[in-house]
């Protein structure tokens, strides 16, 4: 069965890392908006243009699903909904979803954070302390259940579907 991999948590938390080793390991395609918002435009959100390339990253993903590509999703996927919507994506392609969770402290992140901008800073975006209060503020971290393999059900209340939701929530997706 074809799997489609999403790497959640914090900046820092070691997703890219992981995800490049998941990639390697199963022979998977690795999506990650850094790779392409960096050479683009230069800046991590550019003027809501990374919602824009996520959705067309997430498309591609389940393109690449179909055709019985494995792929690694590295968004960080901060919302349960956000995570809620791709793995009923996937399911409803009939492959496999695989959260890979990374949690990580605030000293290690920001240990790391300080790090890989000073060793890589073109291949990096910046991060202010006010950006990683903001990150570990509005991070919705996996309960038990969604560690688990169960997500919810019904998208939010107001969507009839969670393709819908994940068409407003990424404007290229649909």
């Amino acid at each position: 069965m074809t799997t489609l991999f999403l790497m959640v948590g914090l900046p820092g938390a070691g997703k890219t890392t992981k995800a490049r080793q998941l990639a390697h390991e199963h022979r998977a395609l690795r999506l990650t908006p850094d790779d392409w918002m960096i050479p683009l435009f230069g800046e991590a959100d550019a003027d809501g243009k990374r919602d824009v390339l996520e959705g067309r990253m997430l498309w591609l993903a389940l393109e690449a699903v179909k055709l019985g590509t494995k792929v690694v999703v590295d968004y960080g996927c901060w919302s349960r909904d956000e995570r809620s919507a791709i793995r009923w994506l996937v399911e409803s392609e009939d492959a496999r979803f695989r959260m890979v969770y990374l949690p990580v402290d605030a000293g290690t992140q920001r240990a790391r954070i300080a790090r890989r901008q000073a060793t890589t800073p073109d291949e990096t975006l910046p991060m202010t302390e006010a950006d990683i209060r903001y990150g570990r503020a509005h991070f919705e971290e996996p309960d038990a259940a969604e560690l688990g393999g169960r997500g919810p059900a019904d998208p939010p209340p107001g969507w009839g579907s969670w393709r819908e939701w994940a068409a407003h929530r990424w404007p290229s997706f649909g």
